[in-house]
């Protein structure tokens, strides 16, 4: 059995974040992540950041997980479990189980428990979605930023919002043919910064339009796509087929809250949000007392959002074992004030809609 005043399971964004507010206010910090370094999904993001300086705009967000890690490596409140996937999380007395290296089982017992699992990616059905040459945008992104492998040669994107637009960039960056991008929806989901850097370089985006089926052999050959008329049904006529050895799916994200179901928390369902979310407080501390969440598992949201959560469920968390109160007070403030500022104006809406719905 393992003991610590504050678990975090995740060391993504917003769980590096969460683990550095409550060092700073001297609780001891155990973070577990199932892979062999941390940062999350910033450790395959070559692109720069929006927002603002305090969440690193203008910097890479692969530089963002070092400048994040530099500052618990050294730090002796925090201890760090890699390779370590949290199993369980039990409703009677809070223990997460935990599996390490793929060898053994370990118990964890803390005092106050941070979820910052992320989000995973959503999928589609459609005919032979499931021959080689079919992936999901974290996964280009990972074979590319981290391995230095492209995926194919000519690759159909699925998806425009921000993360088909980033992944096709990318893609063309590393000299594949992105032929082009679809999306369903009538208009582009991303920043239209992102859209017109694509378009200059002469790639369609199809919007209105959905994959219909894959064809290939032993891989992806070709793939058909439809336009879609206002009521979302595929207009008879419409079909285009594209050449195609790699057909990569952006269609979003949604919440990985399985360890919240299990440990009891109210979960409501919120489009907005991606999926089944905690019903929690100001100070992110959900249904169930002591356990905080921060990040994607929150509601699907940028990384900018993801580490001010981190700071403010650190903070919290910290605050309700009575440590450091003061300093603790305000650094709940300072996050919830930063939030209400990156969540504000158009960009902001669809969040703000979701969180009305928590109410």
């Amino acid at each position: 059995m393992i003991r610590t005043e504050v678990a975090i399971i995740g060391g993504g964004p917003a769980g590096l974040s969460a683990a550095i507010a409550a060092s700073s206010l001297g609780a001891k910090v155990l973070i577990i992540d199932r892979n062999p370094q941390v940062g999350g999904q910033l450790v395959k993001q070559t692109h720069k950041f929006f927002g603002s300086q305090k969440e690193h705009a203008s910097t890479r967000g692969v530089d963002i997980a070092k400048i994040l890690f530099e500052r618990l490596k050294d730090n002796p409140n925090v201890e760090f479990l890699y390779n370590t996937t949290a199993l369980g999380f039990y409703k009677e007395d809070k223990i997460i189980s935990a599996e390490v290296d793929e060898k053994k089982y370990i118990k964890i017992k803390a005092d106050r428990t941070i979820v910052a699992t992320g989000a995973g990616e959503k999928f589609l059905a459609f005919p032979n979605n499931d021959l080689p040459g079919i992936y999901g945008a974290g996964a280009v992104q990972t074979l590319m930023n981290q391995h230095g492998v492209v995926p194919g040669n000519n690759v159909l994107m699925v998806g425009a919002g921000n993360i088909g637009l980033i992944v096709s960039y990318q893609l063309m960056q590393a000299g594949v043919n992105v032929k082009a991008i679809i999306d369903a929806a009538p208009n582009i989901g991303g920043y239209l910064v992102h859209a017109a850097k694509i378009r200059r370089l002469g790639i369609p985006i199809l919007t209105s339009h959905t994959i219909k089926s894959a064809y290939g052999k032993d891989s992806v050959e070709r793939a058909t796509v439809v336009r879609l008329d206002e009521n979302w049904k595929p207009v008879e006529g419409s079909e285009r087929v594209f050449n195609v050895d790699v057909i990569c799916i952006a269609v979003g994200l949604t919440p990985l809250g399985e360890l919240l179901w299990q440990v009891g928390c109210e979960m409501k369902y919120i489009p907005e949000f991606g999926g089944h979310v905690p019903v929690r407080n100001e100070s992110l501390e959900t249904t169930v007392s002591g356990v905080f969440v921060a990040g994607d598992v929150s509601g699907v949201e940028e990384a900018s959002a993801a580490m001010v959560e981190g700071r403010l469920a650190g903070a919290a968390a910290v605050m309700s074992l009575g440590l450091n109160i003061e300093k603790a007070e305000e650094l709940v403030k300072e996050a919830t004030e930063d939030l209400r500022i990156l969540r504000a104006g158009p960009v902001g809406e669809k969040i703000r809609k979701g969180l009305e719905q928590l109410a």
